[in-house]
């Protein structure tokens, strides 16, 4: 299914696809198109241009905060920290909120491409050799362009 509602042909099954994800698709499109969500619910794979695959938000599942004071109070109107959400790139600016009950959000400032839940999010208190970490989660969703993208994991 493309990010705009169109069918766009039958898949192989979900477990041969990936967030990300551009060759082996099996459609042919005016344009190159990306895996940009999972929905197994649906069974459906989304794609969409490369533009939809751009992550800002995402939501964390089995949040471990092992920075000082709790993660609630320090985090509940937000804190600047470094998140890294692909292992290949350095943290980036981001900021994370924690509400009670301790549902957890990462705003990423410059975005993120390829982001699929799943996946594991550390968070730094700075970025380098140095920065310490402060905890982490794994993506339970990756909110991008308004629409969320269904967990898989």
């Amino acid at each position: 299914m493309h990010v705009d509602g169109r069918v766009m042909g039958a898949h192989k099954g979900i477990i041969h696809y990936t967030v990300g994800q551009r060759r082996g698709l099996g459609i042919a499109a005016g344009e190159p198109l990306y895996v940009v969500a999972i929905n197994a619910a649906r069974r459906e794979v989304v794609v969409g241009p490369k533009e939809a695959l751009a992550t800002q938000t995402i939501l964390l599942r089995d949040f471990n905060w092992i920075g000082p004071g709790a993660a609630e109070a320090r985090a509940a109107d937000g804190i600047d920290v470094f998140a890294r959400v692909r292992s290949t790139r350095p943290p980036q600016t981001a900021r994370l909120t924690v509400e009670a009950g301790g549902a957890c959000r990462v705003e990423l400032v410059d975005g993120e491409r390829g982001v699929a839940p799943g996946q594991a999010c550390v968070l730094y208190d700075g970025e380098g050799v140095g920065a310490r970490v402060l905890g982490g989660g794994f993506i339970r969703e990756a909110v991008a362009s308004g629409a969320r993208h269904s967990a898989v994991a």
